[in-house]
């Protein structure tokens, strides 16, 4: 059984080495935000005047802004098995999987260091949305929890896109994938429009679809104030999470053979 002390110091090991990855080259960090900023400043202003695409009381470029938000954090995660592909090519995966680490401690760590790439996405995008001015709610208890989904959300999609590497095992497969499931999984969501205006069969799918979830606790959180499904939507999040570790971690010595 592995002790909860040893693992704890792995996983900030690996969080730490990919967190000193950033430090050093942080230009990816700032182009990620030009996707988010062209559909808040183009799709959300141009939308902005239309009646009916956001409920009743909320103008839609701050309806939408949860939506881009989680998708940001998407796009930075899933494409995160990238990575660790590149990594087993040149060999350092092998000499990681070499140590003493349990190999769950490398998929959690690799996971951490996507969610903090994913909280600095988050204030970028909040300084955009004060910018235009969207009113959300930016008290310390609003930001801490929308900090923690986020993290949460990066940990899920980073793990989703571990668990396909040990299948794919090759960058440009893994491009390939990345690509074809983004953006079907960004439309059936709630993110920029609501479940209701869904024909019913997509209604559905967005039911079994994480990102749905984590729009709707966002939401709650910067928007509304309504937690009433915050509890529903954790748990969604968490059971998505934990099984996607799972998975990352027992097809993480199959990426080597």
């Amino acid at each position: 059984m592995t002790n909860p002390r040893r693992l704890a110091s792995s996983i900030l090991t690996v969080a730490e080495i990919e967190v000193r990855k950033i430090r050093h080259d942080s230009s990816e960090l700032w182009t990620r935000i030009i996707q988010p900023a062209l559909w808040l400043l183009v799709f959300g202003e141009v939308f902005n005047g239309i009646r009916g695409f956001a409920p009743t009381g909320i103008p839609y470029l701050a309806f939408i802004t949860p939506g881009i938000l989680a998708q940001s954090v998407q796009f930075i995660a899933i494409f995160y098995g990238i990575t660790i592909v590149w990594e087993k090519d040149v060999g350092l995966l092998t000499k990681l999987l070499s140590t003493p680490s349990p190999r769950s401690s490398i998929i959690i760590g690799k996971a951490l260091a996507a969610g903090f790439r994913g909280i600095f996405q988050a204030i970028m995008i909040f300084g955009l949305a004060l910018l235009l001015g969207v009113n959300l709610r930016f008290d310390p208890l609003s930001i801490a929890g929308t900090f923690f989904v986020i993290v949460l959300f990066a940990m899920c999609f980073t793990s989703l896109s571990m668990a396909q590497a040990s299948f794919l095992k090759t960058r440009e497969r893994m491009m390939g994938i990345g690509q074809a499931i983004t953006m079907p999984l960004f439309f059936a969501s709630s993110a920029i429009y609501p479940i209701e205006l869904m024909p019913k069969w997509l209604q559905v799918i967005s039911l079994g679809n994480p990102l749905t979830y984590v729009v709707d606790a966002l939401r709650a959180i910067l928007l509304t104030g309504n937690y009433s499904n915050l509890p529903v939507d954790l748990f969604a999040l968490v059971i998505s999470t934990t099984v996607m570790i799972v998975l990352a971690s027992l097809g993480l010595k199959r990426l080597v053979d």
